[in-house]
């Protein structure tokens, strides 16, 4: 059944006109532009999404990486984020023949290369934007350099010419890598298989030997299983004498993101991304009709989760330790993610169950923040990326739901992949709606209106199936005018949420709204 999108609808086409660029203006004196070009004030013509900043030493590519995504909505504001984030990214994308083959920057603007934290960091967005075969080829690229040499490391920093950024490596005994990168990259790869369908994630053996590394040796070489990783010392797996002089001696195995601190034992972002890791570990199992690892690593999920919640929890903060010092004590706020109060879900785009979700107690201020631009470093290519991942999945509210197939024989009407939305506008959004957005063999559109209806619409592709989530608790949800009974669960705070199950058709919309 189609269904009108409403007589709200307007299209906002991608406004063109002459790119600026500002390779020379500092920082301070382009941020204080944007008062100006309507940036902060949400002007309706605002020439932020013509402002492309040319920091790459690589001219912007124009031919082969145009990206289908289109979003149109009730906030100008909005647009404008969303078509200058839409322009940068899609100016950070190559593939022009580079040994590496086709990639998008993301690491230090004008280093022509990618690292594992922002790639994965940015992945989500550029799968948005129809860069999954770049993604996809960034992540092999990490994969088939892991070694034995390195500890099961990769390389951190991948350039254009297929090398080791000579920046962050010397020699396999001298390089730069932060430890909560393997895990992100077992994460990461399990989340894109989840998105695409690719089942290269699951099947390549170069990306199958990555999975089995990180989760056995790189584990055991730097004394991150449950068991040791309290007692473990800062350095571990010294390449001959210790010479303090030597550039990368103490960045060798950094245990956390956290780059500035050259002491702590443990940062909570290694417990966070290895709980991530053996989670998408077991479910890539699970897509492998593998059950006895599966089980293995979703039990060793629940011991890095329990030894979080006991040792690392601080009731009187109300958050997760930052840090393992050299006393062995626990110091710090780890960084609150909005509303998330004890929840570990390391990234939010894709889901076990609708618990999972999470629904911010100030949707608003959320949103404001998502779309302040006035303090970001708007020439990194995390910036741009990221911008359209959280408008993606934090705004327009859309996660996909992963289930087992080892369930497939016991649980009825079950598919891998559910296509879950829940209205993050806010108040002060009317309406927004996003199209040609890539889910797995799909391409879809959402359409919201306020938090009370939601229209999803299978553009191409086959059937998939929908969850539409509200909040609070409701008997029904009118779907295409016909009342259906609702199932309840609680977010990942405890807050009440209603939804139902309905598939959608090739070329069908359905709307889903309350009975208000």
């Amino acid at each position: 059944m189609k269904i009108s999108p409403g007589k709200h609808s307007s299209r906002q086409t991608v406004r063109t006109g002459v790119q600026q660029h500002f390779d020379t203006m500092s920082r301070r004196r382009f941020c204080a532009t944007l008062p100006l070009l309507g940036v902060i004030s949400g002007a309706r013509h605002s020439a932020l999404a013509q402002l492309v900043t040319g920091v790459s030493k690589l001219a912007p590519q124009t031919r082969g990486t145009q990206s289908k995504l289109e979003l149109d909505s009730s906030s100008n504001k909005l647009i404008d984020v969303f078509e200058w984030a839409s322009r940068q990214s899609m100016a950070y994308a190559f593939d022009c023949g580079d040994p590496v083959g086709p990639w998008y920057e993301a690491v230090e603007p004008g280093r022509e290369g990618f690292c594992i934290r922002d790639t994965c960091h940015q992945s989500v967005g550029a799968h948005a934007l129809g860069l999954a075969r770049f993604t996809r080829n960034m992540l092999h690229r990490f994969a088939e350099n892991v070694s034995d040499s390195r500890d099961w490391c990769s390389y951190w920093e991948i350039d254009r010419y297929n090398r080791p950024a000579p920046v962050d490596y010397k020699n396999d005994a001298e390089f730069w890598y932060n430890l909560p990168a393997n895990f992100d990259l077992v994460d990461c790869c399990y989340r894109m298989y989840v998105w695409s369908g690719d089942r290269t994630y699951i099947e390549d053996p170069v990306f199958l030997n990555l999975y089995d590394r990180t989760v056995k040796g790189y584990v055991e070489r730097w004394g991150l299983d449950v068991d040791h990783i309290m007692q473990r010392p800062r350095l571990l797996n010294v390449r001959g004498i210790y010479d303090p002089t030597k550039k990368f001696v103490r960045a060798r195995g950094i245990p956390g993101y956290n780059e500035g601190d050259h002491t702590y034992l443990v940062g909570l972002d290694v417990l966070e991304t290895q709980r991530a890791a053996y989670l998408a570990y077991a479910h890539i199992q699970q897509a492998r009709q593998n059950a006895e690892a599966a089980d293995l690593y979703l039990r060793k999920a629940k011991a890095v989760q329990q030894l979080l919640q006991t040792r690392w929890w601080n009731k009187a903060q109300g958050c997760f330790s930052a840090r393992l010092e050299p006393d062995h004590t626990l110091i710090g706020c780890g960084a609150r993610r909005e509303d998330a109060g004890g929840s570990l879900i390391w990234r939010s785009d894709v889901i076990a169950d609708p618990s999972d979700l999470v629904v911010p107690t100030d949707q608003d201020a959320v949103v404001e923040r998502l779309l302040d631009l006035s303090h970001a470093r708007l020439e990194y290519p995390e910036v741009p990326f990221t911008r359209i991942g959280n408008i993606v999945t934090r705004i327009l509210g859309l996660t996909l739901e992963y289930r087992s197939p080892l369930l497939s024989t016991t649980e009825g009407g079950w598919v891998e992949m559910t296509v879950v939305t829940m209205s993050g506008l806010g108040a002060n959004i009317a309406w927004a709606e996003i199209r040609n957005l890539p889910v797995r063999d799909s391409v879809i559109a959402l359409r919201h209106e306020g938090r009370q209806r939601t229209i999803l619409t299978n553009q191409s592709g086959p059937a998939l199936i929908w969850r539409p989530v509200f909040e609070g608790e409701h008997n029904t949800i009118v779907l295409n005018d016909r009342p259906v009974k609702t199932t309840t669960a609680v977010d990942a705070n405890g807050k009440p949420l209603s939804f139902v199950r309905v598939a959608v058709g090739a070329g069908d919309s359905v709307e889903a709204r309350l009975n208000l």
